[in-house]
């Protein structure tokens, strides 16, 4: 699935929690060779797991943890999460969007395919699963993203090339039933805005926040190069989405 477009400051998902990328507090030793120092921003889901990445980054002296108010300029870019959602997602369109910096994702599973290919779309260079992160994979990860190379392990590679391929085949049969470009969630909304339901009607309906609301139908609207949510339940009916 394309992922959303979102213009704006890059914060950890939409927020600035606790766990947002921690101050520089590295040692004074300096790298191999006198090697500049890979400036690395942290954002994870869980703040637990994001003080266990930044704990394994910051006794490495290749590395140099960037605090908040400068993780927009951070080489590296390292997103840690247990799965790719719609948050998620976000977040990694807006790093995507930022000419400063490459990301990583280290990340528990992914769901599908179609996950895999949305982070891959969404502007993930290198992928690590959280079940693999020592600290000598999460220094060759880092490093791999700054040289601007591509990681992924080998039985990732092959979901993706075989989800890909089954797209294409998909594409190429006038029978197929037509890929749903939503997920669950963002057909609810969508089905509730069709009913005549506003924002905050939408969000009691559906338990989420007015916000968590406006950005569901913010990324349908961008990712399908849609003009307004009218435009967007217009798609939605005619492609048989709701």
């Amino acid at each position: 699935m394309p992922c959303a477009d979102h213009h704006g400051p890059v914060t950890p998902f939409g927020t600035t929690p606790p766990h947002a990328p921690a101050p520089a507090r590295n040692s004074p030793e300096t790298p191999p060779g006198g090697a500049k120092r890979v400036t690395v921003a942290v954002y994870a889901s869980d703040p637990v797991l994001h003080v266990g990445i930044v704990h394994q980054l910051r006794q490495r002296p290749e590395i140099e943890l960037v605090d908040d108010a400068d993780a927009h300029a951070a080489e590296v870019s390292l997103v840690a999460v247990d799965s790719v959602d719609d948050e998620t997602a976000a977040l990694l369109y807006r790093l995507r969007h930022n000419s400063e910096t490459r990301t990583g994702l280290v990340v528990g599973t992914f769901d599908s395919g179609d996950a895999l290919q949305r982070a891959i779309e969404c502007g993930v260079t290198a992928v690590l699963r959280r079940s693999e992160a020592d600290q000598d994979r999460l220094l060759r990860l880092v490093l791999a993203i700054a040289n601007g190379e591509g990681v992924l392990p080998g039985d990732l590679l092959a979901k993706l090339l075989d989800h890909v391929g089954v797209l294409q085949r998909s594409s190429l049969d006038p029978r197929a039933v037509s890929l749903s470009t939503l997920t669950p969630r963002e057909a609810d909304m969508l089905r509730l805005v069709s009913e005549g339901l506003d924002t905050s009607e939408i969000a009691r309906k559906t338990s989420y926040s007015e916000r968590t609301v406006k950005n569901v139908l913010h990324e349908i609207i961008t990712r399908l190069h849609l003009r307004n949510r009218t435009h967007a339940v217009g798609y939605a009916l005619r492609n048989g989405l709701i």
